[in-house]
């Protein structure tokens, strides 16, 4: 399983803003799923191996993998990493956007995030992944693009740094991953989750467009490397 190390970037990062422990409640409800499918996944092999991301699997059909392996984790780290990073994130976003906004965005880079996979690995029949990574790499795309000020500690830099700044160091590292395969971290759904958080949030809020077109610019990148770099065949 090329998977159980997802969470590992996620470690490294400390959220400088005052947290809000007024947890919304879909945000609750959306943590409280994860935990109790991961945890129903940690006991039972079986539902966990009928519920995963598989390559083999989609290519017979069975395209609710997609879905539901966006609620299972390998080990409880991947899982409290992935809802801690959904939390910080999350309640930026639902505070700028409102709850239903920012469930599209989150199944919507759920979605892309494994699609993007799929797509990059449709030719390993074994490849198998699990966790909300792509998901909650949309939503942290969404929240930098709509609240760009916020200021992220790494803790191999402790420095606060701008939350851009982060976004466009994060997609290269990622990219970079993608390419060397030198580790189990699942770069092709941080990549494509991302992606599809930044380019939702922008149709959701086109102004943001000439607000900060040079912001944009300079995100996107990543995204055209990776267009040559693909076509190249060099991914």
């Amino acid at each position: 399983m090329k998977v159980w190390a997802r969470w590992f970037f996620s470690l490294q990062i400390y959220i400088y803003l005052e947290p809000n422990f007024d947890m919304s409640l879909p945000l609750l409800l959306l943590i409280i799923s994860n935990v109790f499918i991961s945890n129903k996944g940690f006991s039972d092999v079986q539902f966990f191996d009928r519920y995963k991301f598989s390559v083999f699997q989609l290519q017979k059909n069975e395209y609710f993998r997609l879905l539901t392996s966006g609620f299972l984790h390998v080990n409880t780290a991947h899982l409290i990493f992935n809802m801690f990073a959904l939390y910080i994130f999350g309640d930026v976003v639902i505070q700028i956007t409102g709850v239903y906004l920012f469930l599209l965005i989150y199944i919507a880079s759920l979605f892309a995030g494994n699609y993007f996979t799929y797509f990059n690995h449709k030719n390993e029949p074994n490849y198998t992944a699990v966790g909300a990574s792509g998901a909650v790499s949309g939503i942290v795309y969404s929240s930098i693009l709509i609240f760009p000020q916020m200021k992220l500690v790494l803790l191999f830099l402790p420095i606060p740094i701008p939350g851009y700044t982060f976004g466009i160091l994060y997609l290269l590292y990622t990219l970079f991953g993608m390419k060397s395969r030198r580790d189990n971290i699942g770069h092709t759904a941080h990549f494509g989750g991302a992606l599809a958080g930044f380019l939702i949030t922008l149709l959701i809020y086109p102004s943001l467009i000439y607000m900060q077109m040079y912001l944009i610019l300079v995100m996107m990148t990543p995204l055209l490397m990776y267009l040559v770099m693909k076509s190249r065949g060099k991914l």
